[in-house]
């Protein structure tokens, strides 16, 4: 029996190990774009149990998309090598808008802004489990597995007082506050890209007007994935973003963002700066004040586009949709302390270039422990 899990240990590793990667120069972890609206909370949601040994669980978050921002549900997920583990992106603050700092890949956990996205990444770090040589060794006292191909376990009690909130991003109005350190930032410069299921399971989720936050009100009706999905129409009640979506996302851009000043400020009405029209008329060369010397700009700030599109990102069926046990996701409950600050400072800034990982992942599980499932995971 020992013999049997240790083989198929050693292919599911073989197999996570051959899936390709894109080039250094095809990926940037850096952000992407701006918009003038912060994230709505991080919803409430249950963590379907892991399908296959090694697959590692990616937090749900806000991305942004043709209608606004919308939900990309969390989902397990092939990690391309074995050794590696996923830092969420988030969003953080700087100059009136919120920018989009992408998630990676790396030998460490590293720095997401200091949001609590649950299941481990309590804000910072990662305490959901750990690689122990070619098997990745899951802590159930945090994360959900499907304990019938998954054997290789442990339980360790861990408690989160670093960032109890629903906050979705860092900085700015109400925003979590914390700083990457020197080891976080060198660990995103170094990070490898989304996997190809990632990237097209945000896209694809992107085209669900359900999943837009504008729709939902912040509710979205998937909030979590077993595996990755590759059509929209793997979603239930999948509905197509209408055009009457987008230009509603566009006006409410337009007539609330903060980077913009209205137009009937800034320009000073032409009838208080020339002489009446009909009494105390003065000599029409003399008093009459030029058309244009009083006349203010009609804007100075330029609307970003409301239609921007995520670059990276996650995910496979409806949390609703298994059959097996889920562990509910909680903003207070046992949880861990993260293993540095208390949110405390402004974190990176949107417009630059954003900080990185490096930050631990999360604590050590005991030496030993059983061995992988019998099922191989497919490739990613």
């Amino acid at each position: 029996m020992r013999i049997t899990r240790s083989l198929s240990a050693i292919i599911a590793a073989i197999l996570i190990t051959a899936i390709p990667l894109p080039s250094p120069a095809q990926f940037t972890v850096g952000v992407g774009f701006t918009v003038g609206s912060a994230p709505p909370p991080l919803p409430v949601y249950s963590m379907p149990p892991a399908p296959y040994p090694n697959y590692q669980w990616t937090p749900g978050y806000w991305g942004w998309g043709q209608a606004g921002y919308y939900w990309v549900p969390g989902v397990w997920v092939a990690p391309p090598s074995v050794g590696v583990y996923w830092t969420p992106g988030y969003w953080g603050y700087s100059g009136g808008g919120y920018g989009w700092n992408g998630g990676y890949w790396g030998s460490s956990v590293g720095f997401y802004g200091g949001v609590n996205y649950g299941f481990g990444y309590y804000g910072n770090g990662f305490v959901g489990g750990s690689w122990y040589g070619n098997a990745f060794r899951y802590n159930t006292a945090v994360v959900n597995v499907n304990r019938t191909v998954i054997h290789n376990t442990y339980n360790r009690t861990v408690i989160n007082n670093y960032n109890h909130s629903r906050v979705s991003y860092n900085g700015g109005h109400g925003g979590v506050s914390a700083r990457p350190t020197t080891a976080q930032v060198d660990a995103r410069r170094s990070g490898r890209a989304p996997t190809t299921d990632q990237v097209r399971t945000a896209k694809v989720a992107g085209q669900d007007r359900n999943l837009y936050a504008n729709v939902n009100k912040g509710k979205p009706p998937v909030t979590a994935l077993q595996k990755p999905i590759s059509d929209p129409k793997q979603l239930p009640k999948y509905a197509p973003v209408t055009a009457a979506d987008k230009h509603a996302t566009q006006a409410s851009m337009k007539g609330t963002s903060a980077n913009k000043a209205p137009t009937t400020t800034n320009k000073a009405p032409t009838t208080m700066h020339n002489a009446p029209a009909t009494t105390n008329k003065a000599p029409t060369t003399t008093h009459k004040a030029p058309a244009t010397t009083n006349k203010a700009p009609t804007t100075t700030h330029k609307q970003p586009p409301a239609n921007n599109t995520m670059s990276s990102s996650h995910h496979g069926q409806q949390n609703s949709m298994q059959s097996q046990p889920m562990h509910k996701q909680s903003s207070s409950g046992a949880m861990h302390q993260g293993g540095q600050r208390p949110p405390s400072g402004a974190m990176h800034q949107g417009g630059q270039r954003p900080p990185g990982g490096g930050g631990g992942q999360g604590g050590k599980p005991p030496s030993g422990g059983g061995g992988q499932g019998k099922n191989k995971p497919p490739r990613g």
